[in-house]
């Protein structure tokens, strides 16, 4: 028996904004560097989606949230991981609708982070 994967996609506004990623599950980031950071989650794990195919053995096992900046490149890094067995879900509305919920982001120079 296959094991069950996770929904497909949750929209930002339907996270816990006191826990927006579950325990047990990673945040992956897939927008290009220069988006990274301007700003992101704390603990998110950042590989751009033109990288993920060649790092994909650098993922943790576990259930997945991915993440762009609107949702769009994580939909399409999530159906493909989907296809590969990864219980991965598309956080839709992405870090922009992340910020605009007043969610925790970081920036690893310690400045204000924004999204970009």
């Amino acid at each position: 028996m296959a094991r069950e994967l996770p929904p497909e996609q949750i929209h930002v506004t339907d996270v816990d904004p006191t826990s927006p990623v579950p325990e047990g599950t990673h945040l992956l980031d897939v927008r290009e560097p220069a988006e990274w950071e301007a700003g992101h989650a704390p603990g998110a794990i950042h590989i751009p989606l033109g990288d993920l195919a060649a790092r994909v053995n650098e993922l943790p096992d576990g259930p997945l949230y991915v993440v762009c900046r609107g949702g769009g490149r994580s939909g399409r890094a999530t159906q493909w991981l989907r296809q590969f067995g990864y219980g991965a879900t598309n956080l839709d509305g992405g870090m922009s609708a992340w910020s605009e919920r007043s969610l925790p982001m970081v920036r690893d120079d310690g400045a204000t982070p924004e999204v970009l």
